[in-house]
């Protein structure tokens, strides 16, 4: 979910020394909205890690930075006036907002071999997202009352076998090293070979006052094994990333979320999800769903609420009582949450995930099988419910776009 307060208030610098906005078009504003409890709404689980191993990565990229990049790719940075040879000496750490991409068509994310080794991944937090609940519309009966906070249960390991499609996902934003949790999902154009990861808006694209987040990575099963902080410290890579690391090719997040979203309130997120197609980084001939072997098809046609028995919340929280490092679920009956009156209604279950779980996938039945039905989006600092958005006929359209790409 995205913290609606920075969990961590202290966020770093970028090395131009500020923090960058940008972001497309005008926000909606929100109607007035009386909410059952006073809470301050964090939104999805990503952040920044501390200010020196943002600027100094604790990796010496091998050949002096070598970027593996085919030529349509290195044609595109061109377009945008990236140089490569800048880039991999160290250019993605500049945020400044007139050189930060942020159009739906602008993302580029060159595998920068070895940058995401082990130590950077366990810096990684939650990106800062708050939001106030008088920032919430009138509900016009469409906001349930506030659930009963559901524990998180700690997810049994091996990973790879109670919860194989669920992972991290890691990216570098202004803030410094960032971390959400994601899902793979099958890809309705290669059956039985997808490379599709679903995750939230927030965790790809800084919205509103930004652009395109950078070296978006994803580690499915990411401690596999569920060891403890001091024990990944000394632990083999292939004990963090059983599976490897796999970079994102293609990105697409709603058009409502870059023009609407924010690090502050709840802007856009009805539309806080976001569709990655991605390939490993050391390459290999199998697909990721052949490689985890699984992948959750994707439900556009949910149930009504009333419906739906429940749900269950998969993530890898990072704010206190967690550390991020292990995965949890919660499982309760949907309710409503509107946001914004004339903007889709949201679900929301009860559950004490914090920051660090935003984009993790919400399971559902749906035609007497499970699907992903939402991801992580928002939340109460208190941690007490998450709140996500229902995927309608645009977020389908967004998501076959990206499969045939």
């Amino acid at each position: 979910m995205r913290p609606i307060r920075p969990p961590f208030p202290t966020g770093r610098e970028t090395t131009t020394g500020r923090t960058a906005s940008s972001r497309r078009g005008a926000f909606r504003p929100f109607a007035a909205v009386v909410l059952a409890s006073a809470l301050a709404l964090t939104a999805g689980a990503c952040g920044p890690e501390d200010t020196e191993a943002a600027d100094k990565p604790a990796v010496s990229l091998p050949d002096e930075g070598k970027i593996k990049i085919p030529q349509e790719l290195t044609d595109k940075l061109k377009e945008h006036g990236i140089d490569l040879e800048e880039w991999r000496g160290g250019a993605w750490k500049n945020w400044d907002k007139d050189d930060w991409l942020r159009e739906a068509d602008q993302f580029i994310n060159p595998i920068i071999e070895d940058l995401w080794n082990p130590d950077r991944m366990r810096e990684a937090e939650e990106p800062d997202s708050t939001v106030d609940e008088s920032d919430i519309a009138d509900d016009q009966g469409v906001t349930d009352p506030t659930p009963a906070p559901v524990e998180a249960a700690e997810v049994s390991a091996p990973y790879s076998d109670s919860a194989p499609t669920a992972g991290k996902l890691f990216f570098d934003g202004p803030q410094g090293t960032m971390v959400c949790s994601a899902t793979v999902v099958e890809d309705p154009a290669n059956p039985g070979k997808s490379n599709l990861v679903w995750t939230a808006g927030h965790c790809v694209h800084a919205g509103k006052e930004g652009g395109w987040y950078r070296n978006i990575a994803f580690v499915p099963a990411y401690n596999d094994q569920a060891m403890s902080g001091q024990e990944l410290a000394g632990a083999a890579p292939e004990k963090i990333a059983p599976h490897g690391l796999w970079w994102a090719q293609v990105a697409m997040t709603s058009d409502e979320w870059i023009a609407q979203g924010g690090q502050t309130g709840g802007n856009g997120a009805p539309f806080d999800y976001a569709v990655l197609k991605v390939t490993p980084e050391n390459g290999g001939g199998k697909s990721l769903e052949e490689t985890v072997g699984a992948a959750m098809p994707v439900g556009f046609d949910a149930p009504a609420v009333p419906d739906i028995d429940s749900i269950t919340a998969t993530g890898y929280p990072a704010a206190e009582p967690f550390d991020g490092e292990r995965m949890f679920q919660c499982q309760d009956k949907p309710g409503r949450l509107s946001v914004v009156a004339s903007d889709p209604t949201m679900y929301r279950i009860g559950c004490t995930m914090t920051a660090g779980s935003s984009g993790g996938g919400w399971i559902a039945e749906v035609n007497g099988k499970p699907a992903l039905v939402s991801n992580t989006s928002i939340g109460p600092i208190s941690a007490g419910w998450l709140a996500g958005p229902r995927l309608d006929e645009q977020a389908k359209k967004l998501y076959e776009t990206v499969g045939a790409q």
